[in-house]
């Protein structure tokens, strides 16, 4: 009767995430949704649009969705700094942007998921940015997770947060300021796994992997990386008995222990910035990066150690994402080249190209990731336009669905609705 009840339970926890979007790339961290999403292949400003909410200041996070609540960051610009209040600028880094002499307030907002109607708003800090960020980013780009008991948020430098779910502060981190490469920004995504939040602290100087207790925000321990700056979100999977937490990198894509941070494999091959996260299936993981170059990588969950060449199953060396992660979906690979147009498909298990570098028509360049649901693939630009494909070797294009408001955050899907934030809206999209 016990282990009946607590099989009962686990299986009631698994279907509470299958029924909401708790992490930015959904229930199973891969970018697929739910078996039972279906949401809508056709829609405008003016079709199929459920509700549309206002976004204050600026954000590329993209929304996690849990019982009857949307989730979203933003960070909204305040008053403008008095000169003692400025923070001092570390100039050993290099920068290619301009420091900001304004406070900003970063904020974390919650909208009824029926309605859009805003249900509580919350300022986690408010403070001066020691840097800049590109004209393409935001000081809002790490998505917020949830396990329906706390919503985990990071703003980085800004400090690390935990808030019930009706927006009460549980406990918060000031993990000390990051670093980024040429001051391009942050965009740290807390992964979140039974007790323990995994942060990667990636930066140019003292990059680490962080685990915190997820109910007291303690630190349960810190690793040293061996990386510059790469903007990653790990990945957490168990296989073989072990919890691993796959973390892209320039120098070296590794899998550490969750339970004590030690180093169990790492493979090298990518190229700098290596901002795609990892995907696993199968007792494979999958791993990819596309900046000055192009890898991606398929290598055993049971390897140990340095992964030697001949270690992978499978490398493929042309054609690979920059910044939008790649999608694992039915025994198939699927990636942008870069931030652009070029579709590549790959056999999942071999390696082997199905479809290479076929440009999508009527879209743009990519920094969201692609979702799947209901056997479509959707690929929304960063113009906020959205073409849905037909899984498969070789994708067809189903619809192109235009919206007016720039989108960089990834698509999610719930039930019979697709939410989309855009840079001043928020979107609930479903079929009428």
């Amino acid at each position: 009767m016990f282990r009946c009840l607590i099989l009962a339970l686990a299986l009631s926890s698994v279907a509470s995430a299958a029924d909401n979007w708790p992490s930015w790339r959904g229930p199973t961290a891969n970018g697929v949704a739910a078996s039972d999403a279906n949401p809508p292949t056709k829609w405008d400003e003016k079709t199929n649009i459920k509700w549309k909410a206002d976004l204050p200041g600026k954000g590329s996070a993209t929304p996690v969705v849990w019982g009857d609540q949307v989730f979203v960051l933003t960070a909204v610009p305040g008053r403008e700094a008095k000169p003692e209040e400025l923070p001092k600028v570390d100039r050993r880094f290099e920068t290619k942007t301009e420091v900001p002499h304004n406070f900003y307030s970063f904020e974390v907002l919650s909208f009824d998921r029926t309605t859009g109607k805003p249900l509580w708003k919350k300022t986690a800090a408010e403070a001066v940015p020691h840097e800049g960020h590109h004209p393409t980013h935001s000081y809002a780009a790490g998505s917020p997770a949830t396990d329906g008991k706390r919503l985990y948020v990071s703003f980085g430098s800004f400090g690390v947060f935990a808030f019930d779910l009706k927006g009460e502060q549980i406990w918060k981190r000031d993990l000390g300021r990051i670093h980024s490469r040429l001051g391009w920004g942050e965009a740290v995504t807390p992964v979140v796994h039974g007790d323990t939040v995994i942060l990667n602290w990636d930066q140019e100087d003292g990059s680490k992997l962080i685990a915190l207790d997820a109910a007291t925000g303690d630190t349960k321990w810190e690793v040293k990386r061996d990386e510059k700056t790469s903007w990653n979100t790990p990945l957490i999977v168990e296989h073989g008995g072990t919890t691993q937490v796959l973390v892209n990198g320039t120098n070296r894509a590794r899998a550490y222990n969750l339970v004590d941070g030690k180093v169990l494999w790492e493979v090298s091959g990518m190229t700098v910035n290596a901002i795609p996260s990892p995907l696993a299936a199968d007792g494979v993981a999958y791993i990819v990066s596309g900046y000055r170059g192009a890898m991606a990588v398929a290598v055993p969950l049971d390897s140990r150690g340095e992964v030697a060449k001949d270690g992978v199953k499978w490398r493929y060396a042309k054609g690979t994402p920059y910044v939008p992660s790649p999608l694992l979906f039915d025994g198939r690979l699927y990636f942008t080249e870069a931030n652009t147009q070029l579709l590549t498909v790959l056999d999942a298990k071999t390696g082997k190209p199905l479809q290479e570098r076929e440009r999508l028509q009527r879209v743009g360049s990519f920094y969201a990731s692609p979702l799947a649901a209901a056997g479509r693939l959707y690929f929304v630009d960063r113009d906020g336009t959205t073409a849905v494909l037909s899984a498969g070797d070789k994708p067809e294009v189903l619809a192109t669905n235009k919206l007016d408001d720039k989108t960089d955050a990834s698509p999610v899907a719930v039930g019979k609705t697709l939410y989309l934030r855009g840079e001043k809206h928020l979107y609930a999209i479903e079929e009428k």
